[in-house]
């Protein structure tokens, strides 16, 4: 009888396991996969307050604010890798989740593959060390807005501020300056009918705001040097 019940509770775990890389497409290091990183994958576009039409590949915010916390709070995770390939998507579910990550004191290392777009950046700058593939782009422009429109003075502003929120976290979770972003979000010849740029991997390195080119096993190995190192940024 307890073989029966052992063998049901392994099955359990394994359709949980499953559940969980099909629903949100993480690795759980609590199941079969035992592992100290955390890995967690940020793709598609980022699903704020609004849902996104089905045909969409959406990461859905309210599904990773849990994940995260559990990094913070699960004595076996020592640190967590956090994959990007994202066009962007609702900014303050963006925000959200880049303050949650910045705000973990085990420590964090992203990598952009592919591309890191949009709100995008501001996760990717969000972890104590970035990484970003050589062939990834990142594309830095002013902030969207879709809807109903009330063309008052105060929408204009509410959306400067927002803005200024989005570059105010970028300056302060990287290298780069505020000037040299604020060109590039609002540069009108780089990128065809529309505002801003796109830059490839070693133009993000270069003006500072990734750390450095690298893919998966640079990431990993920078990631267990400094858990073995116990660094983490301030």
């Amino acid at each position: 009888m307890s073989e029966e019940k052992e063998k049901k509770s392994c099955n359990e775990d394994n359709t949980n396991a499953t559940d969980i890389i099909k629903e949100l497409g993480l690795i759980s290091s609590g199941n079969n996969f035992k592992s100290e990183l955390q890995y967690i994958n940020i793709i598609g576009s980022i699903e704020g307050h609004s849902v996104l039409p089905q045909d969409n590949k959406t990461t859905k915010y309210e599904h990773l604010i849990p994940e995260l916390i559990s990094v913070e709070e699960n004595p076996d995770i020592k640190g967590l890798l956090l994959i990007l390939n994202t066009v962007g998507g609702d900014v303050e579910a963006g925000l959200a989740l880049s303050e949650l990550v910045a705000g973990i004191t085990k420590p964090t290392v992203s990598l952009v593959i592919g591309g890191g777009h949009s709100i995008g950046i501001p996760l990717a700058v969000s972890a104590d060390y970035s990484f970003v593939a050589k062939s990834a782009t990142m594309t830095l422009h002013p902030i969207r807005t879709s809807g109903t429109l009330i063309t008052a003075e105060p929408t204009f502003e509410y959306m400067k501020k927002t803005q200024e929120r989005v570059v105010d976290f970028i300056v302060s979770h990287s290298h780069a300056k505020k000037e040299d972003i604020e060109e590039k979000m609002n540069c009108t010849s780089n990128m065809a009918n529309d505002v801003g740029t796109l830059l490839f991997g070693p133009e993000a390195v270069e003006m500072g705001l990734i750390d450095e080119i690298g893919s998966l096993n640079a990431a990993l190995k920078k990631l267990r040097e400094m858990i073995d190192n116990n660094s983490h940024k301030e």
